[in-house]
Formats: structure tokens, sequence, C-alpha cells
């Protein structure tokens, strides 16, 4: 089976474009699930434990 190179660049377009918009749904989903809500609010306060003096 032999493709020709804009067959391939189309059909790598099209579906590259979905499996980004996949991925980027997948992230939102992970990020703003309720029982992540827990483990990313540790993390950010994390940041500012140990910065109450200057570095040295």
């Amino acid at each position: 089976m032999s493709w020709e190179h804009e067959t391939v660049v189309a059909f790598s377009k099209s579906w590259g474009l979905f499996y980004l918009i996949a991925m980027a749904v997948g992230v939102l989903v992970y990020t703003f699930w309720p029982s992540n809500k827990k483990r990313f609010e540790r993390a950010k306060d994390s940041i500012l434990d140990g910065d109450d003096k200057p570095w040295k």
C-alpha cells in the first residue's frame, strides 16, 4: 500500500488535532476532579512552608 505525501499529512494533521484535544480534556478533568482538590491545595501550600527566612 503506497500512500501519497498529502494523504499522510492530512491524516496526521486531523488525528493529531483530535489527540491534542483529548489530552487537553484529560488534563482538565484530572485537574478539576473533586478528589484531587486536597492534593493540589497541599501542593500550593507546601511551596511556602520553608520560606520563613532569607537564603544564606
